[in-house]
C-alpha cells in the first residue's frame, strides 16, 4: 500500500541547492517487493545524488553498509516495521543486531495500540530501550499518525524526546495516511528546538518537500529523490517545464 502524493502549490519562494536538499533526504528503499538489484539500484541512486542516509529494510543492511562504505551517505534502517506491535525485547535485540551489521540510523515504529490505548508510559519506556541499544546513533520515531488523534499524537511526541530519541517521524508510508502540513505543525510546536522533524508518506515532489520544510520538518523519507532533485536542478537552471509543475 502506497499512499497518495502531497498536492501542495508550486513552490515560489528561494530554491536552496542541490546539496541543501540532498542532505534532508532519506533515500527509501523499503517496499517489500524490492529485489537485491532493485536494492543496489536504489543504494547507486543515494551515492549519486548524495543523500543524507539511505533507509533500507533489516535484511539488507549488511549490503548497503558494504555499498555506502567510504561514502557520506549513512545506512539506516527500519525496527518493529511496519505495524509497530513487536514486542519491547525484540525492537531491542533487532536493534543491536541491525547496528552490528553497520546501522547508523534507526527509524523505529512505536506500539501504535499502546498509545491509542493511553499507555504513554509503554510507548516512552520502549523508546527509551531503543536508544539505549542504538547507542548515540539517531533514532527516529514513527508515531502513523494517521490512526492517533491530536491528543495521542502530542502526548507521544513528548514522550519521545523524554526517552532521547532524535527525530519524531509522521508514519511508515504504509498506512492510510502519510506526512500532512498540519502533522508537521503539530510536532515542530510539540517538541523542541533539540529534536527534528521528519516527513514520510506521500512526499514525491519538491514543491511537497520545500512546504514541508518550511513548516519545520528537516528530514525526509522520499522514494522519488532523483525526480525531485533532477526537478531543482532544472529550476535552478531556470527551466520552467518540471514534472512538479505540470
Amino acid at each position: 500500500m502506497s499512499v497518495a502524493s502531497i498536492d501542495v502549490p508550486r513552490w515560489e519562494g528561494t530554491l536552496p541547492s542541490r546539496e541543501e536538499v540532498a542532505k534532508m533526504i532519506d533515500h527509501s528503499l523499503l517496499r517489500p517487493e524490492l529485489t537485491p538489484a532493485e536494492v543496489e539500484d536504489g543504494l547507486a541512486t543515494a551515492l549519486e545524488y548524495r543523500t543524507a542516509s539511505v533507509c533500507v529494510r533489516p535484511a539488507d543492511v549488511a549490503a548497503a553498509a558494504t555499498a555506502l562504505r567510504g561514502s557520506r551517505v549513512r545506512v539506516g534502517t527500519v525496527v518493529g516495521f511496519p505495524h509497530g506491535g513487536s514486542t519491547m525485547q525484540a525492537k531491542v535485540f533487532e536493534t543491536t543486531e541491525l547496528i552490528c551489521l553497520g546501522a547508523e540510523e534507526i527509524d523505529m515504529v512505536i506500539n501504535i495500540g499502546r498509545l491509542r490505548g493511553g499507555d504513554v508510559a509503554f510507548v516512552q519506556n520502549e523508546i527509551a530501550a531503543v536508544v539505549q541499544a542504538a547507542e548515540g546513533r539517531p533514532v527516529k520515531v514513527i508515531f502513523e499518525n494517521a490512526y492517533l488523534t491530536d491528543q495521542y499524537k502530542t502526548a507521544g511526541y513528548k514522550a519521545a524526546e523524554t526517552a532521547g530519541a532524535a527525530f519524531v517521524k509522521t508514519s511508515t508510508g504504509f498506512a492510510p495516511g502519510g506526512a500532512t502540513a498540519a502533522d508537521i505543525a503539530l510536532m515542530r510546536r510539540t517538541v523542541s528546538s533539540h529534536m527534528q522533524v521528519k516527513a514520510a508518506g506521500g512526499v514525491r515532489t519538491l514543491d511537497a518537500l520545500l512546504h514541508m520544510h518550511r513548516l519545520g520538518a528537516t528530514r525526509f523519507g522520499a522514494t522519488a529523490t532523483a525526480a525531485i532533485l533532477d526537478d531543482l536542478e532544472s529550476r535552478r537552471n531556470g527551466n520552467p517545464l518540471t514534472a512538479s509543475a505540470q
